[in-house]
């Protein structure tokens, strides 16, 4: 039977006619939750004042050690000590300021980039590269740290920090999340997930995006037809924020205030940092073949380093004392990884059991037990072979 069917029915009786839903009303107010036109910034501007010179002299001396790092890191690439190094030389303020607003409890969700922001948060260098060296997935105990380990697939580390950020607020826990992520993860299904998670949730998490102009070739405007990356906050219900990520005491402060927010159980803030990729995707990447060099010129005169030291030198403050200091220290922390790095790593085959379940499982003690007599095996016939041979 169809609606013309009906007794006394007619297609004029039945047609539909829209009207508003009842009592409809917006969850949110979407007005604070929008970030401002222009992205904040204090140095060169009026505010610049508000930062103090000792908070200048450290943030310096933070940038030049991860300048120094980034340019070590990349030599051993060449080198053949590292398999791979993805540089975020010129992303460096973004890097330091993640870790400097975590509090010691606190829990930073890092991308395969962000290898400054964990040495920043007191991770030993060399550990801190061991993913991408090929030793191990990572070099360093987490749960000690505080770190999570690198996270090579895109975005899917948002969505623990996320789970962890949610756990430790449902514990009590004094414990706020902060999650790294590039322009292009921000294309992936996590990214979506976890923001909606948590916002719904309110999460204490905070989530940082370093859009440094392309995901690998592909440039922002091609991923995304929103008006700042930003704005996908509002979607969520979390308010977005827009800082220049090359203004170090600027993303300082932005992301302090996110995280201070998420402390006090406001929820989850998403900032987008606007920064550039100086280097290449990676050592196998030719940036050569989408973008120019005139682009790559522009973005060094706005340099997250040279931006503090013209600071430092308009109050006087730049001494070559304190320059030589740094530059010295910076120089220290290279030296001591590119020594440690040249050494060889003497892998232990029991290794491969470590680390698999959370404790003893049958199966792999057997195969334990297999991989030890067949070492024992060979040693043997080595040593008979030596002797038979001498």
């Amino acid at each position: 039977m169809t609606v013309l069917d009906r007794p006394g029915g007619s297609s004029r009786d039945t047609e539909h006619r829209p009207v508003s839903p009842p009592r409809w009303r917006p969850r949110v107010d979407p007005a604070p939750l929008l970030p401002d036109a222009e992205p904040f910034r204090l140095l060169g501007t009026d505010r610049r004042g508000e930062v103090s010179t000792s908070r200048l002299r450290g943030l310096y001396a933070q940038l030049l050690r991860g300048r120094r790092f980034n340019a070590q890191a990349t030599a051993l690439t060449r080198q053949g000590r590292l398999a791979v190094y993805p540089s975020s030389t010129g992303q460096e303020a973004c890097e330091v300021a993640a870790a400097n607003v975590l509090a010691e409890g606190d829990w930073l969700f890092p991308s395969y980039r962000d290898t400054l922001a964990v040495v920043t948060r007191g991770v030993d260098p060399v550990a801190a590269l061991a993913l991408l060296r090929g030793d191990w997935h990572t070099g360093f105990d987490p749960l000690a740290c505080r770190v999570a380990p690198l996270c090579t697939p895109l975005a899917t580390q948002l969505p623990h920090a996320v789970g962890l950020a949610r756990a430790a607020r449902l514990r009590g826990d004094d414990v706020v999340a902060l999650a790294m992520v590039g322009d292009g993860g921000t294309s992936e299904g996590d990214f979506h997930e976890a923001l909606n998670f948590a916002a719904v949730w309110r999460a204490p998490v905070v989530f940082l995006v370093q859009n440094n102009g392309f995901a690998i070739s592909v440039p922002v405007e091609r991923q995304s037809a929103a008006p700042s990356l930003a704005h996908k906050a509002v979607g969520y219900g979390m308010p977005g924020r827009l800082v220049d990520g090359n203004d170090a005491p600027a993303v300082e402060a932005v992301l302090g205030e996110a995280v201070d927010r998420a402390r006090r159980g406001e929820g989850p803030t998403l900032v987008e940092a606007l920064t550039y990729r100086v280097e290449a995707h990676t050592n196998a990447d030719d940036a050569s073949r989408y973008r120019s060099e005139e682009d790559v010129h522009a973005w060094r005169a706005h340099d997250p380093t040279e931006l503090v030291r013209a600071e430092l030198a308009e109050r006087g403050e730049l001494t070559a004392e304190f320059v030589e200091e740094a530059t010295a220290a910076a120089e220290a922390m290279a030296a001591d990884l590119r020594e440690r790095l040249q050494q060889e790593v003497r892998p232990d085959p029991a290794d491969l059991f470590a680390h698999v379940h959370a404790g003893p499982e049958p199966r792999l003690a057997e195969q334990a037990a297999q991989l030890r007599e067949e070492l024992a095996a060979e040693e043997e016939t080595a040593r008979t072979r030596g002797e038979f041979r001498s």
